[in-house]
C-alpha cells in the first residue's frame, strides 16, 4: 500500500507530473504544427514573389510604390448598404 501511494503521489514519476508533462507535450506539438503551417505559407509567398514582375506588383499593392513620373489614383468605393 505504501508503495502504491509513493508511486502515485510522491515519486518523480507520479501521475501528476506525468499528466503535466503530457499536457506540455501536447502544447508543444500544437505550436509545432502552427509553425509548420506558417513555414508553408511563407514558402508559398516566396515562390509567388520569385519574379521581378510579382515583386513589383506586391510593392505597388502593399506599399503604394510607383515608377518615376507615374501618377496613381486611389478610388474609394462607398458601400451603399451601410448608409441608412
Amino acid at each position: 500500500m505504501f508503495f502504491l501511494v509513493w508511486m502515485v503521489f510522491l515519486d518523480t514519476h507520479s501521475l501528476k507530473i506525468h499528466n503535466e508533462l503530457n499536457q506540455e507535450v501536447d502544447k508543444l506539438e500544437r505550436q509545432k504544427n502552427e509553425l509548420i503551417n506558417l513555414i508553408k505559407e511563407d514558402q508559398t509567398s516566396i515562390q509567388q514573389l520569385s519574379s521581378k514582375d510579382s515583386i513589383e506588383r506586391f510593392a505597388r499593392e502593399q506599399y503604394g510604390h510607383k515608377k518615376k513620373e507615374e501618377t496613381i489614383f486611389y478610388i474609394e468605393i462607398e458601400d451603399s448598404l451601410t448608409e441608412q
